[in-house]
């Protein structure tokens, strides 16, 4: 195709033949957000993990290609997430280089931006980085030194503020913690995730909740469904329920207050007015989640 950037105002409408590869939720919900705000219909794609239950959802007349290597056939561009879940990202953007195809990767947070594209020691870089707001572009660009950032729309989050807009609040007030595997043991030989809700649950008092004030558990997309299941059963005295709903805004809409650890979801529960607490113990690393407006409870309960 011989073009050196796709940094256009609408890049998915400019170039004819583009290849989607995705796997985790996070990404995969803000590239097929922006693919739908396009009106096209004829992506090239292959969907595995979470991912793949999402693009059923959204384009379930696109049947998924059955291979890396046929996705990436007669195409122009490659977007893909950058996920830990799985390695088809990775490869996909190393086939893309093999290829002289153009590739760009949709970074959806604002932490480990170098390990995403490492994979057994060796590292695949996009030919463009794509991030969706102001936080990111900067790390993005003081991670990458002299390569290509851009900042594009987040057609996912606007849906989800404009859904959690039009839910009403129940009777009985609820706050969301927002479960998600932190992937280390902070030295201590529990999950993380587990050391956090445990030093959440233990500082409920502090937060001066309203005592009928029920404690909704919601799953990460890569989590066994009984995975907490022990856990709940321990705390007999709290009112908690798991989140059976499938979309976020839903409960989020429900919701007065969030909790949880360096997800995503607590950054929209910020934009969404929600008050929103850091549950991360002390003896943790530092929230590397840059907004304002989160409370830290390990700062918080010092003061």
């Amino acid at each position: 195709m011989g073009f050196k950037s796709v940094f256009t105002d609408k890049p998915l409408l400019k170039i004819d033949n583009i290849a989607v590869v995705c796997h985790d939720a996070g990404a995969a919900n803000i590239i097929i957000a922006n693919l739908l705000d396009t009106g096209r219909n004829d992506w090239r794609s292959y969907m595995q993990g979470p991912a793949e239950k999402l693009w059923n959802a959204a384009y379930p007349g696109i049947k998924l290609c059955d291979s890396l290597d046929s996705t990436l056939e007669g195409v122009d561009l490659l977007v893909t997430g950058t996920g830990w879940g799985s390695e088809i990202e990775h490869e996909a953007r190393r086939l893309a280089r093999l290829f002289g195809i153009h590739s760009v990767a949709l970074i959806d947070h604002w932490v480990n931006y170098e390990e995403r594209f490492v994979r057994d020691g060796r590292t695949v870089w996009p030919d463009e980085f794509w991030v969706t707001d102001d936080y990111a572009e900067e790390i993005a660009k003081r991670i990458f030194p002299g390569q290509a950032v851009l900042k594009v729309p987040n057609c996912y989050l606007d849906t989800q503020l404009e859904l959690i807009a039009q839910m009403e609040k129940p009777d009985t007030p609820e706050i969301l913690y927002v479960l998600e595997p932190t992937r280390s043991d902070w030295g201590r030989e529990t999950l993380g995730e587990f050391q956090a809700l445990d030093y959440f649950v233990s500082h409920l008092p502090q937060l001066q909740l309203p005592l009928d004030t029920v404690i909704r558990l919601r799953l990460h997309p890569s989590e066994n469904h009984e995975k907490y299941d022990e856990w709940v059963a321990a705390h007999p005295t709290l009112n908690i329920k798991l989140d059976e709903t499938f979309n976020i805004t839903q409960s989020m809409g429900r919701s007065s207050w969030v909790a949880g650890c360096e997800s995503f979801a607590l950054v929209l529960a910020l934009m969404a007015g929600r008050i929103v607490y850091c549950a991360l113990p002390p003896w943790a690393p530092a929230c590397r989640l840059p907004h304002q407006g989160l409370i830290h409870l390990r700062k918080q309960l010092l003061e």
